[in-house]
């Protein structure tokens, strides 16, 4: 059975998610306080902000593609 999908576009969203250039936003909860997380996609984490508008922003801002985790 073959897995691979032929449509170009699907690999195109598959490889950008396997490039350096993404950066992943979550909630996270500080002293009681809930904030937005951005890590690299090593899992470094870049900034920590108190609004998950900010943290899109700020992603984009610095060129990556931001995308929200849970």
């Amino acid at each position: 059975m073959n897995t691979r999908s032929k449509n170009p576009a699907a690999h195109a969203v598959a490889a950008t998610f396997d490039t350096p250039y993404v950066a992943y936003i979550k909630q996270v909860h500080i002293q009681g306080q809930d904030a937005y997380a951005i890590f690299a996609s090593d899992g470094t984490e870049l900034a920590v902000v108190d609004d998950r508008e900010v943290a899109f922003a700020a992603a984009l801002q610095h060129e990556y593609l931001p995308v929200s985790v849970h």
